[in-house]
C-alpha cells in the first residue's frame, strides 16, 4: 500500500515537473504576436532581425524665408526591394506626438532624397542624428554635418565623406493599415560611389564591403561592424 501510494505520487510529481519545464521552454520558444502590443514588437523584432542595413535619410526641409535646410535621420528597417525598376523601401514611424516624421513630409512634398549607406566612422554622427527634433529644424546644421552637390546636373545634396549615396525619387508612399507605420518606396537615379570602395582588378564593377565598412544597427542602443567576410559561391 505504502509502497504503491509512493509510486503514485512519483509519477504525479513527474508529471508535475514535465509539464512546467514543457510550459516554460513554450514560453521561452513561442510568443504570439497577437498579445504583443506594436512597442513590444518592435523591441522584438529588432533585437531578433539582426543585423540591419542604416539608410542614413537627407531631405530637403520647406523653405522658411527664403532659406534651405535639411532634414537627417537614420532608419534601419529598410532594404532594396526591386532591380526593374531599382527600388528601395523604408518603412517609417510616427514622431511621439503622433505626427508624421519630418523625412515622410519631406519627401511627399519635394518627392526626392538622397540615402546613404554609412561607415563605422559616422557612427557617433548617425546616432545623434536620430534625435527628435521639431518640423523644419535642421539635424544638418545642429550637428555641422558638411555637404556636397550630389552632382553636378542638380540640386540634391549629399554627405560628405559617406562612401555610397542613392539620388532618390519617390515610387509611392503606403500607410500601412492603423496608420502607425509609413512605407516609403524610392526608386534610385543614380549612385555616388567613393573611389576607394570599387575594386577595379574585377571584369564587372565590384564594391569591396570591407572598404565600405558599414554600420549596422541591432537592438536597443547597440549598432555592429560588418565582421568577416565568408566568401562562397551559389550554387
Amino acid at each position: 500500500m505504502c509502497e504503491n501510494a509512493l509510486r503514485v505520487l512519483s509519477l504525479r510529481f513527474y508529471a508535475s515537473v514535465s509539464a512546467f519545464i514543457q510550459g516554460y521552454w513554450d514560453f521561452i520558444m513561442h510568443i504570439a504576436f497577437n498579445n504583443l502590443s506594436a512597442t513590444k514588437v518592435y523591441h522584438l523584432l529588432t533585437q531578433s532581425v539582426v543585423p540591419r542595413p542604416i539608410a542614413w535619410v537627407l531631405t530637403q526641409n520647406e523653405a522658411d524665408e527664403g532659406k534651405l535646410t535639411h532634414n537627417l535621420a537614420p532608419f534601419s528597417y529598410f532594404t532594396p526591394v526591386a532591380s526593374n525598376p531599382p527600388l528601395l523601401m523604408i518603412s517609417i514611424g510616427k514622431k511621439s506626438s503622433g505626427d508624421d516624421k519630418d523625412t515622410v513630409v519631406n519627401i511627399q512634398r519635394e518627392k526626392n532624397c538622397t540615402v546613404h549607406i554609412a561607415n563605422v566612422d559616422h557612427m557617433a554622427l548617425l546616432n545623434a542624428s536620430a534625435a527628435e527634433m521639431a518640423l523644419n529644424e535642421s539635424e544638418v546644421d545642429a550637428l555641422d554635418v558638411k555637404l556636397c552637390d550630389f552632382d553636378e546636373s542638380s540640386s540634391v545634396k549629399r554627405i560628405e565623406g559617406a562612401p555610397v549615396a542613392f539620388k532618390c525619387k519617390l515610387h509611392e508612399c503606403q500607410v500601412l493599415a492603423g496608420g502607425i507605420q509609413t512605407l516609403v518606396f524610392l526608386e534610385i537615379i543614380s549612385a555616388y560611389l567613393d573611389d576607394e570602395i570599387i575594386d577595379d582588378e574585377q571584369k564587372r564593377l565590384t564594391i569591396r564591403t570591407d572598404k565600405i565598412n558599414p554600420l549596422a544597427r541591432l537592438g536597443a542602443g547597440e549598432y555592429a561592424s560588418i565582421g568577416d567576410i565568408i566568401p562562397l559561391l551559389r550554387p
